[in-house]
């Protein structure tokens, strides 16, 4: 690790916010760097002086002077349609009349309107007024609905080539940054561990080595907008990226059986095992993904991964 790779990590740092890995390079550095090591007593003076700063209460007045700066509120639209029921009770000729003149819409009845009709939301009266705001409070319910049910769909990892080309794109980030392992450890009893209460779920860790696949560690990362455990192994001289996801995260209905693909040059594969959904990575052949599979496969059903 460089100055240039260090300054950008010190504030996190200094916050106890920076993960294992990130932390031990970054000690390392500072016990070698004296510049590096007045950056960290800087930002550890500053974070000093803000805690230092005495805390202030707002005034007692302030809260109702706000309230009594803000405008009037606008009336509850389920009380100006009861009262414009009750005045359509009192006098139905008076209130059809008037709803007359408003523009109609089909799908919507009501007295005066005719059949099949719709009292409007131009005209003046207290009805229209009720039925306009019915119609807008329709239209936001829609609206809602189909943000809730985008937002389901897009908490979970598409089947598409975006989420191809995400995982890929986190594959390459990792690379070059150096940061492609947050614990490094050949240990799974060492590594399982440590991604306990930093993700939701327990990913199974094999140390593959007896089939050429050496376990070096793990990193948490951000994909699919989530974030996901990915295990570390080494390939003869390639790194080979596994993402443990959930199974049913957006997956089902996928071919699971589809052999490994390329994109940009890089090695794609996916399958669902143990209850997880794996994606593998790597610049390797094709072949080395399907190799880390069929390893790992063996070793899961064997339960080995228990304990």
């Amino acid at each position: 690790m460089n100055c240039d790779e260090a300054r950008p990590l010190i504030d996190a740092s200094v916050d106890r916010e920076l993960s294992a890995g990130d932390e031990w390079r970054l000690q390392r550095h500072l016990a070698e760097c004296a510049l590096c090591q007045c950056e960290v007593e800087a930002v550890r003076a500053i974070a000093m002086a803000v805690r230092s700063v005495p805390y202030s209460r707002a005034p007692a007045g302030l809260g109702a002077r706000i309230a009594a700066a803000l405008p009037p509120t606008v009336p509850d639209a389920t009380e100006a349609h009861h009262e414009s029921m009750d005045a359509e009770r009192a006098h139905p000729r008076k209130s059809g009349a008037g709803r007359s003149q408003w523009l109609r819409f089909p799908g919507f009845g009501g007295a005066g309107s005719g059949k099949g009709g719709m009292g409007g939301i131009g005209g003046t009266g207290s009805g229209g007024t009720s039925m306009g705001f019915g119609w807008l409070a329709g239209v936001v319910l829609v609206l809602c609905a189909l943000g809730f049910v985008a937002a389901l769909n897009l908490h979970r990892p598409a089947e598409g080539g975006t989420f191809v080309d995400e995982i890929v794109a986190s594959h390459v980030r990792a690379q070059i940054s150096g940061r492609d392992i947050d614990v490094i450890s050949t240990d799974r009893h060492t590594v399982k561990p440590w991604f306990n209460g930093k993700i939701d779920y327990a990913p199974p860790v094999e140390d593959l080595a007896s089939a050429g696949y050496a376990l070096v560690g793990g990193r948490l990362d951000y994909v699919g907008r989530e974030r996901v455990a990915v295990l570390v192994y080494r390939y003869r001289k390639h790194v080979i990226d596994l993402y443990v996801f959930p199974a049913g995260d957006g997956q089902s209905g996928a071919d699971t059986q589809a052999p490994p693909r390329t994109s940009d040059g890089y090695a794609v594969a996916r399958w669902q095992a143990a209850g997880m959904t794996w994606w593998a990575v790597s610049d390797a052949e094709p072949d080395a993904l399907a190799g880390l599979r069929a390893a790992l496969d063996q070793r899961l059903a064997g339960g080995s991964s228990e304990g």
